[in-house]
């Protein structure tokens, strides 16, 4: 616990909280702009508003986010001898790696909630829509909550073996756009090797856009699940076994 405190203590001075807050709010005022400069209106309400929010901000966007603020949270540690420090400290390095993880998921989540709040905000003041974002769109939303955690667990491994900040944002790019790719030609089951997969496929749910057909399938939703959480826990594993085995540096 006290490993986690001290993360979310270094969380308070980092400038992921700008990222956070800036790219999910440009994102979902990009989808609604268009919307109104081309005049097409919103033909189903919440759910229409919902798609034009969340699809294209799930294929590259929220991805790269995750990896961004990953890279952000384990720059200190590779900044002078932080590193070796790290190493030889008492904490043990499953609870760095959760700690680093959980951070890195903190703000993915916060990325979201921001996500979610400027929906709620533009379809009620902008758009004037009845009601509230509907349940089946809350629901949703949990689910992609929970798809950000294997997202967030993988990068932290490659922010944490990479000293470069570039280099882990551009694996989630590239392996966003692979696994957009063979979502596209049927393969659900990548989602157990790829977490964003998983996370693509969440934020396509029910919208009948790329992968999806626009039926919420139950079995799609405890795969979703299931896959996210498998791969938590594989990655979380790996990336104890690999901070077990570090190496000091001497620059």
């Amino acid at each position: 616990m006290q490993t986690l405190t001290a993360e979310l203590v270094k969380l308070k001075r980092s400038m992921s909280w700008l990222l956070v807050v800036l790219l999910p709010v440009v994102l979902v005022l990009t989808g609604s702009i268009m919307t109104i400069v081309e005049g097409t209106g919103l033909d189903d309400d919440w759910q229409t508003l919902w798609m034009r929010s969340f699809v294209f901000y799930g294929l590259f966007p929220l991805p790269v986010g995750i990896a961004m603020s990953a890279s952000l949270v384990w720059r200190p540690e590779h900044r002078g001898s932080n590193w070796n420090a790290l190493l030889s400290g008492p904490t043990s390095s499953l609870r760095i790696v959760v700690a680093k993880a959980t951070s890195v998921a903190l703000l993915a989540v916060v990325m979201q909630l921001v996500a979610l709040g400027v929906v709620a905000l533009l379809g009620k003041l902008v758009f004037g829509l009845p009601g509230f974002v509907p349940p089946t769109q809350l629901g949703i939303f949990g689910l992609i909550v929970l798809a950000c955690v294997p997202v967030a667990a993988l990068q932290s491994w490659l922010s944490m073996v990479m000293r470069s900040f570039a280099a882990p944002v551009a694996v989630a790019f590239v392996g966003a756009g692979l696994s957009s790719a063979l979502l596209v030609m049927g393969l659900d089951a990548v989602m157990f090797v790829s977490p964003y997969a998983a996370l693509t496929r969440a934020t396509q749910l029910g919208t009948a856009t790329f992968a999806d057909t626009g039926t919420i399938a139950p079995a799609v939703v405890v795969m979703i699940a299931a896959a996210s959480l498998v791969l938590t826990g594989i990655a979380t594993a790996l990336n104890t076994a690999v901070l077990e085995r570090g190496e000091a540096r001497t620059g």
